[in-house]
Formats: C-alpha cells, sequence, structure tokens
C-alpha cells in the first residue's frame, strides 16, 4: 500500500490525537528502521526507551513466535508457566517482592495509586504527593498524578487527593506530609520532565520520611527500569528499596505489557476482586517479556549500557564545548538529555530528515535514550548528525 493510501486512511479512521510525523514506518532491524519508500533511520531514541533491545531482537521475536504458536490468552482465574517466570525474574532482580501484570505504564501506576489507597484505607489514609515535571500516565488518576498542567487541561475535575511538590527538593517533600498522607509517588528518573536525575541524599531522605511516617514509597520505572540506567532499576543506584515500583516499556521490547511489583506484605492487601486485568500477564506478553531478562543477562547489557552511557557523555561533553548552542548535558546510563538554549523541536525534525531518530521534550531537551546493546560506530553516526544539524542553527 502506498504512503499517501496509508496516511488517508489515517485521516479518514483514525482519532488524530496524536502529532504524527509523515513517515510510513514498514520494517525494524537492531538499531535502524526502514520506511515505505526505502529510506532507512538510526533510531537513537528506541521509541520512548521501548525497543531497548533493537528492533526484532532474534531471542524475542521467536520467544514470542513460539508462545503465539502455544497459548496467546489464559484467563487470570487459571495459572501459566510464563507469568510466574516473568514474576521471578523481576523479582529477583530487585527487592523479592510480588508482581501484578497488566498492559501498559499507566495501568501499572493506576495499579499502584489503587494499592496505596487500599492498602492505607484502615489508617484512614489516601493522599499521594507526586513531583512537579512528572509524568505517570493518560488515566484519570494517573493524569492527575502527573504533575503538569498542560497534560490536565480539559479533564477537570481531576481526581481528589493529589499534591505536587519540586523534584529533588526534599523540603517541600516533607513540608507536604500529612495524616492523611499515604504515599510518595515519583520516577527516579524524570523522562517527559526533561530527563531529570534524582540525587542520592534526595532518594535517601525520601526513605526516611517514608519510614518515619508510614508511607509508602512509590516508584515509577516505566522509562528508566529494564537495564536503560546500567542497572535493571534505576533505583539500585540508591542503596534504598521502594515499597512499591511499576514497570512498563522495554519490559516487553515492543510487546503490550505492564507490571506492579510491590513487597510480600502490601501485596496481601490486594486481595481477589479488588484489581484486575483481562489480559495483563497473559502468555505471549510473558514470554516475551522473560526472552528480554534472558538477552539481557546473556550478552552482558548491563555493563554494556553503562559503559556505552559513559562514552556518549563524554562525546557529548566535547560537543558541548564546541557548540554554545548547548546549556547542559544531564542523564544516567542510556537515558540522556541535552538542553539547549533554543527550543528543541526544529532540531529533532532535521535529525529526522537526515536519516536520525531522537526526541524533543520538555520544548528545550532533546531525548536521546539508544538501545542497550548500541555500538559505538551507531553512536558515532548519531552524533555526527546532530553536531552538524546543531552547529547550522
Amino acid at each position: 500500500m502506498k504512503k499517501s493510501k496509508i496516511i488517508e486512511d489515517y485521516d479518514n479512521y483514525v482519532i488524530p490525537n496524536y502529532a504524527r510525523n509523515p513517515i510510513v514506518l514498514v520494517k525494524g532491524e537492531g538499531v535502524y528502521v526502514w520506511d515505505e519508500d526505502g529510506k532507512r533511520y538510526l533510531d537513537l531514541f528506541s521509541g520512548w526507551a521501548v525497543s531497548s533491545l533493537g528492533h526484532c531482537h532474534p531471542n524475542v521475536t521467536k520467544a514470542t513466535q513460539d508462545q503465539a504458536a502455544t497459548l496467546v490468552h489464559v484467563p487470570n482465574i487459571f495459572y501459566s508457566e510464563p507469568q510466574g517466570r516473568l514474576a521471578k525474574y523481576i523479582s529477583e532482580n530487585s527487592f523479592n517482592g510480588q508482581c501484578f501484570f497488566c498492559n501498559s505504564g499507566a495501568e501499572a501506576n493506576e495499579a499502584a495509586i489503587k494499592l496505596a489507597r487500599i492498602h492505607s484505607f484502615p489508617k484512614g489514609k489516601y493522599k499521594i504527593i507526586t513531583m512537579k515535571d512528572s509524568f505517570h500516565g493518560r488515566t484519570m488518576a494517573t493524569v492527575t498524578a502527573t504533575a503538569q498542567p498542560k497534560y490536565h487541561r480539559g479533564f477537570a475535575p481531576l481526581v481528589e487527593g493529589f499534591s505536587y511538590v519540586s523534584f529533588n527538593n526534599l523540603g517541600e517533600a516533607e513540608d507536604a506530609v500529612d495524616d492523611k498522607t499515604c504515599g510518595i509517588m515519583l520516577e527516579t528518573v524524570q523522562g517527559e520532565g526533561g530527563i531529570n536525575v534524582a540525587d542520592k541524599d534526595y532518594m535517601t531522605g525520601l526513605r526516611k520520611i517514608c519510614d518515619d511516617n508510614d508511607i509508602l514509597l512509590i516508584l515509577d520505572e516505566v522509562q528508566c527500569g529494564m537495564g536503560r540506567t546500567g542497572k535493571y532499576f534505576a533505583y539500585q543506584h540508591y542503596d534504598i528499596t521502594p515499597d512499591i515500583m511499576t514497570l512498563a516499556k522495554a519490559l516487553g521490547n515492543g510487546t503490550a505489557v505492564g507490571a506492579m511489583e510491590t513487597t510480600k506484605e502490601i501485596a496481601k492487601s490486594l486481595v481477589p476482586g479488588s484489581h484486575a486485568s483481562t489480559f495483563g500477564g497473559n502468555p505471549l506478553a510473558c514470554a516475551t517479556s522473560a526472552a528480554v531478562f534472558e538477552t539481557i543477562e546473556a550478552e552482558g547489557l548491563l555493563d554494556k549500557a553503562a559503559k556505552m552511557g559513559d562514552y556518549i557523555f563524554d562525546q557529548l561533553g566535547n560537543m558541548a564545548k564546541e557548540l554554545d548552542v548547548i546549556k547542559e548535558v544531564r542523564g544516567i546510563g542510556l537515558m540522556i538529555g541535552i538542553e539547549l538554549k533554543i527550543p528543541a523541536a526544529e532540531t529533532v525534525k532535521k535529525c529526522s530528515d537526515a536519516g536520525l531518530l531522537l526526541n524533543c521534550t520538555h520544548d528545550t531537551v532533546i531525548r536521546i535514550m539508544p538501545q542497550l546493546n548500541v555500538k559505538q560506530e551507531h553512536i558515532d553516526e548519531g552524533l555526527g548528525i546532530l553536531k552538524d544539524i546543531l552547529k547550522s542553527v
């Protein structure tokens, strides 16, 4: 089907709630994707950090194909081997908790909010503190938790019980706690907010506030988890443990899957009938996600991500010394933000035209989130394109 016809079908039959680029992608392999015209793009954004093993990784593809030919859906009133296997991988690589499965990051965060409330209901607590510039999803509760007014517009009245404080400001968080507070929820590294990394003292302080006030610490690792920062989960850089953690995006390397993990004690509050997901934990998604863990281990991708992240930061540091348009480079591992002194959208568009896929977030920030198995030659190719375009702007 020709590009014009595909776009025409979208215009006629798909709700235009996305600002789409006029590109029809038809194929992906590793760090590259191809459009309908045969043009190749170097993808150093990985679709919001989803395709973290690259497009169509053979291990993941085989796991998906094998499971699709065996059993796709199992109602959650029965058991299936892939769901238990995936839960074990998550638990043993984090804080030995128990998992609830769903289909997206928004659903995982929704489940975390509900769990925090139902667990704290006997104590009369229901309020949750979240951070300015955060992003937690598009359901009514998660869009309320997202402390960015632009995402609230048109959806009032929002869900009661949320308050917002500044990220990396421990004093504001402490002052916001009252006798109705049941949770503090944040991204360990803010993605949509511009790649803002939590300070170590801040995370340690939040853990202490929660412990001292009988509050749950909820960490949204939907974008920064699954090896993105050089560890399985970003909280592992801080020598703390959350009470609840949420995952999605890279968990399935493109397959729709979300997960919420909590401690075994807190998990007791989510009794049968209190929360559910029809497709959550289906064999197809879980077998695929289990293959993601297996591939990360087999290919040593946590160490590779950390080393390649160091290399990118070195290269960008040199670039920032040459180009006055760069205000700051920040991030951790392979979750990188380049803040410009000008709006970044035009630069990202020019990169796309030149065959490089990046992302603009928070108006002035170029977001780079390559695959965990990206090679130095790919980084050099991409940063070369970006540097030439930044020189021109």
